[in-house]
């Protein structure tokens, strides 16, 4: 093993040889389980396997985002592949329907006298929908990931680890990896003779894809799920996928986990933002040829809209916060037209610019909804909750992140509102710099060889955090901005022995960093991780910039 291989696996308390192995090298045998360890799975399976044998109309329900929409890809493939025909994919739109299995949604299906609903990537917290659904006889088999209220819906069966009672030995996959898990299931209990042995692994780029952007620890099961996700990714032969790909200048030979974090998840996303999320699942779905090129060329254009929509709404949003002689402890922004589809990723970066919780409200007639970014020291739902219910109309998500409605009546006091139950709950304190080191590095050490050592501990994210380095005492050559309107900062550095980088930064400039602005010729310390752009077929290995630091 690389000698630094073994500091970064022990930096992440991994110490023990066999741990080591198994986490270096992922064995699908041994790290993907045995779907029926999880809690409900049996009765599920059993359900589903009934529901085709009579012939009953299956309606697969999933999330608008890039974890429930992969997942419903799995359960549409899967169905597909052994020849059932009556099942329909269900996507809700983001706008006019809202997150989650609706009342009215159960109503409808009702009234099309569906037999089973299986939902993916939502319905642990939905009980009056499936109550009401109960109520007319008709079972819905949830697959979830997120927490549990106090009260379970009165489900046929409830896949979700996080419930009571499940000892499952991996409690965090991310909403398309238990639409895996099902898939799994089904295939060992239906008695699919012609299906290959095996043939399920086909379906890990969507569960790599999800694992991936819905930040879900990369730790036990997830991390093998990413793994061979990636090498599925790799060589996928989805029409829609690639397409997708070569739109957005990615070689498909070569995708890592930043490609499906900044490049496949942010326009499969696009589609539920701005227009109809059930556009990306066609794009992934669809084996036209034809079809596919035109969705990936549609959505595209809608992830440049939403660039375009992001970037007009915070200019807006600065504005309204630089009218202020004080800025409160937590920001209230927001605007009649705003589009509610980017909130959350404007609420994202007026945190990192103000360093505060931030609540960005869209009105759109007598609708006021929004979404709410933390900066660590308070979870935004507990923020939430201890605000009178006059307030709002409805609330949640989690400690980082949340969604809202709020009544209009109230908008005008929500800030203050926010600001005196901010004093009222319990605050975390947050070290200086937000992030650890991994250890220190000199400029020449910025090699192939250097690279590979961390690349093995790939594929990189929550749980196992990318690696960061020190680089001391170099000097700043050159500094510019780069892109098509100069948006991004690109640092030529070279120390004491001649040895040369470059470091680049997205979407920031010379003064983005509060120890130090950059200027050519000064001595700094350059905080960053080592990286592999293959941008138009040139490979390069250089930094992508953390932090700033003075010599």
């Amino acid at each position: 093993m690389h000698p630094l291989t073994d500091q970064l696996l022990r930096n992440r308390g991994i110490i023990d040889p066999e741990e080591q192995q198994r986490f270096l090298v992922p064995d699908y045998g041994r790290d993907v389980r045995d779907p029926f360890g999880i809690l409900g799975m049996d009765k599920a399976v059993s359900r589903i396997l009934d529901a085709m044998r009579g012939g009953e109309e299956i309606v697969i329900f999933g999330d608008y985002d890039c974890d429930g929409i992969p997942g419903s890809v799995i359960l549409h493939d899967l169905f597909t592949k052994i020849g059932y025909a009556n099942f329909r994919n269900y996507i809700p739109h983001r706008h006019n329907e809202g997150y989650g299995l609706s009342v009215a949604a159960i109503e409808r299906f009702i009234e099309e006298g569906v037999g089973l609903v299986i939902t993916v990537d939502c319905g642990i917290t939905d009980v009056a929908a499936i109550t009401k659904a109960k109520e007319a006889g008709l079972d819905v088999i949830i697959t979830d990931h997120h927490l549990p209220g106090p009260v379970l819906p009165p489900a046929f069966a409830v896949l979700n680890s996080k419930q009571e009672g499940d000892t499952y030995h991996d409690n965090m996959l991310c909403g398309a990896g238990v639409a895996f898990k099902l898939a799994q299931g089904i295939l060992a209990r239906g008695g699919f003779d012609d299906i290959p042995t095996g043939w399920e692994k086909w379906l890990l780029d969507m569960a790599g894809v999800a694992t991936i952007a819905d930040m879900v620890p990369l730790t036990k099961e997830n991390r093998a799920l990413a793994y061979f996700g990636l090498k599925v990714l790799r060589r996928s032969g989805r029409p829609g996928l690639r397409a997708l790909l070569s739109t957005a200048k990615v070689d498909q030979r070569f995708i890592t986990e930043e490609d499906v974090g900044f490049t496949i998840a942010p326009r499969i996303n696009a589609a539920s933002r701005m227009a109809e999320p059930i556009a990306a699942f066609h794009m992934l779905a669809t084996e036209d040829e034809a079809k596919a090129i035109d969705h990936a060329r549609a959505l595209e254009k809608l992830n440049d809209s939403r660039k375009l929509a992001t970037k007009a709404m915070a200019k807006e949003a600065h504005a309204q916060i630089g009218e202020r002689k004080k800025l409160p402890e937590v920001l209230v922004v927001g605007k009649q037209g705003w589009a509610v589809g980017v909130a959350g990723i404007v609420a994202a970066q007026l945190v990192e610019h103000y360093q505060r919780p931030v609540f960005v409200w869209c009105g759109d007639g007598d609708s006021i909804k929004g979404s709410c970014r933390s900066d660590g020291t308070i979870s935004v739902v507990e923020l939430m909750h201890a605000v009178t219910d006059e307030v709002f109309v409805a609330r949640g998500g989690h400690a980082n992140a949340g969604g809202f409605s709020v009544n209009p009546a109230h908008i005008d006091e929500l800030e203050d509102a926010l600001n005196r139950a901010y004093k009222t709950i319990e605050k975390h304190i947050l070290p200086e710099n937000l992030y650890e080191l991994d250890g220190q590095l000199q400029l020449s050490e910025v090699s192939r060889d250097t690279f590979a050592a961390i690349a093995a501990l790939a594929p990189f994210g929550e749980g196992n955090p990318r690696p960061i380095f020190a680089f001391r005492g170099v000097r700043v050559a050159d500094v510019q901005m780069f892109g098509k309107t100069k948006e991004h900062l690109k640092v030529t550095l070279i120390d004491e022995s001649g040895s040369m980088s470059e470091a680049i930064a997205w979407y920031k400039h010379q003064k983005s960093y509060p120890h130090v602005s950059i200027e050519k010729g000064m001595n700094i310390t350059m905080i960053a991780h080592i990286e592999e752009s293959r941008f138009l077929g040139k490979v390069q290995l250089r930094l992508r910039i953390v932090d700033v630091l003075p010599a």
